[in-house]
């Protein structure tokens, strides 16, 4: 048997993961000290609360997690008998997963005849969300491990994230995107166009001035970069913008037809914490990822 594993920075909540059958990792983040760990301490995200604080001036933290929770999560299944296969947020973004590699070394002496696998989205939120669905969807259609693991070396280069941020103090303090400077941005209304590259990081590949232009360049760049986006999960993603979601998912049929199926999801409090309220993203099939 396989049992199937994802993390909540993948903005997977437990509804969509029990339609696949993957157990969910919770990665924390911390308020006045108190770390919060998503879908354990509350079974429903109360995401305009959590983004209305951080407009209130709340700056949460994020940290990985321990060897040892990571052992709590996996040693249940290898005393089953199950093999795992973990489908994660980046890598490159965290430290997170020494741990984790350090944990499943200890399980796999202790249980020799078990397998783990690992696939990496390269991405965090909505990126990720699209990719654990669609690998779930080949593992209900009957996909093996070594299979998926095999159809991801490949794939996961083609699903491309791009986003913009409304205030740049969050990714200023976290220093997780490469070519932002924060300093007047915010008051000058300039908002960085950031892209998930194919080695999993977030890296600014443009500017625009106002939410306006910054939506039609989004558009336009999956316009220039679609690849079958149709036969594809269309994701937008946002931070307490329904409004702005809504927006940008009518420019997007108005460009690409009524016909371009369109999922709306909310970002996950953890990658909520470095991009702020009012940010707005977009994943769809592409010929590059940036």
């Amino acid at each position: 048997m396989l049992t199937l594993f994802t993390d909540t920075d993948t903005d997977i909540t437990p509804e969509v993961a029990k339609e696949y059958g993957y157990k969910l990792i919770s990665m924390p983040y911390s308020v006045d000290a108190k770390t919060v760990w998503p879908y354990e301490d509350y079974d429903v995200f109360d995401s305009h609360a959590f983004y209305q604080s951080l407009r209130d001036g709340v700056l949460p933290t994020t940290g990985g997690i321990s060897a040892e929770r990571y052992t709590n999560y996996f040693r249940p299944e290898f005393e089953k008998g199950n093999d795992i296969l973990y489908v994660h947020f980046s890598a490159a973004m965290t430290v997170t997963f020494r741990a984790m590699d350090e944990a499943v070394a200890a399980l796999l002496k202790e249980f020799p005849e078990r397998k783990f696998y690992a696939i990496d989205t390269k991405g965090i939120t909505i990126v990720s969300y699209s990719l654990v669905r669609t690998i779930g969807d080949l593992y209900l259609a009957g996909k093996t491990a070594e299979e998926l693991v095999e159809w991801a070396k490949t794939e996961v280069d083609h699903y491309a994230q791009y986003f913009f941020a409304d205030d740049l103090k969050f990714f200023k303090r976290s220093g997780r995107v490469s070519g932002i400077s924060a300093t007047m941005g915010t008051l000058l209304g300039i908002r960085p166009i950031i892209c998930m590259n194919d080695e999993g990081k977030m890296v600014s590949i443009g500017k625009e001035r106002g939410r306006a232009n910054a939506m039609n360049r989004l558009v336009n760049t999956v316009a220039e970069l679609g690849d079958d986006i149709k036969n594809h999960r269309f994701i937008v993603g946002h931070t307490d913008a329904p409004e702005l979601a809504a927006e940008i998912v009518n420019m997007l049929h108005a460009r690409f037809g009524d016909d371009l199926a369109i999922e709306t999801v909310v970002t996950n409090p953890t990658a909520g914490s470095h991009c702020g309220p009012n940010g707005v993203g977009v994943c769809f099939h592409a010929t590059r990822r940036c």
